[in-house]
């Protein structure tokens, strides 16, 4: 039986008490060429050392000495071990892990293989988390209100960001919502603006990343209306007001001003009534 890469990552998301990232999986390749290399290959006694009685007891040789691994080994099992690659790459872990999740899904199974910001883990697939929370006792778990989620949209795209700002980008305050981001490990303090008071700045968190279902901030959608140079436009107007013009009134701008004349005519001389004259003269 040959080294199955993919059966051994299996085996490892099982154990794994984590997130399982492409490092782990090097680093536990690597341990097992080093213990492979380090192991002797026949115990032979040292020179001058008395030599072990060629007969044993009947009674201990009777008794079989095995361990938790021996017992269920099999003679293929040498062979698997002997076929493990010296390196495997990451491109190769991704591809494997790939398939994992396919296998998965095509199979319905129960578990899901969910890629996060630090490796790969196994998670009880959404029909049946309910279950889960039955068994370990636990509330459902509670959504997130518009307000909050608009603040955690503001903070993902703006940061790191005052609450001030998140204020004045939403016209609300966000004392609340970010009371409960902070309560849910969606947001941190990240440390505070170089402004005047030291206003202190938020930003998220990895579980913000699982939240969402991405590995890193790079992967959110694109927003015009939520980008950086936008929002600095808005904090600049809001900051000097400018009077209203046609535009924000809905009129067409490129219509001509109505009381206005062609190009070219002049305007006739408005001709003055002659004054009265008075009584008597």
């Amino acid at each position: 039986m040959a080294f199955d890469l993919k059966r051994v990552l299996k085996v490892m998301l099982f154990a794994s008490s984590g997130p399982l990232s492409v490092k782990d999986i090097q680093t536990a390749v690597s341990r097992f060429h080093e213990q492979a290399t380090s192991l002797p290959l026949e115990d032979v006694p040292a020179e001058g050392a008395p030599e072990a009685p060629a007969e044993l007891p009947a009674a201990v040789a009777a008794t079989p000495v095995e361990t938790a691994e021996s017992a269920i080994a099999t003679p293929e099992d040498d062979e698997f071990y002997r076929d493990v690659p010296t390196l495997i790459t990451a491109a190769e872990i991704r591809e494997a892990m790939e398939v994992i999740s396919q296998e998965m899904q095509a199979a319905a199974s129960e578990t899901v293989l969910v890629e996060g910001p630090t490796g790969w883990r196994l998670a009880t697939h959404p029909r049946f988390a309910r279950w889960v929370r039955l068994l370990r006792n636990e509330p459902p778990p509670v959504r997130l209100s518009a307000s909050s989620l608009e603040t955690l949209a503001v903070v993902a795209y703006r940061q790191p960001v005052t609450r001030a700002e998140i204020e004045q980008i939403r016209g609300v305050s966000a004392e609340a919502g970010i009371t409960k981001l902070l309560e849910r490990e969606l947001v941190y303090i990240v440390g505070r603006a170089d402004l005047p008071g030291r206003p202190i700045q938020y930003g998220t968190t990895e579980a913000f990343l699982e939240f969402v279902g991405i590995k890193s901030l790079d992967e959110l959608p694109a927003s015009d209306v939520l980008s950086p140079r936008q929002i600095d436009a808005w904090l600049q107007t809001s900051a000097n007001p400018r009077g209203a013009g046609d535009a924000d009134m809905g009129l067409d701008e490129t219509e001509e001003d109505q009381m206005s004349l062609p190009q070219g005519t002049e305007a006739a001389p408005v001709e003055a009534a002659p004054a009265e004259k008075p009584q008597g003269v």
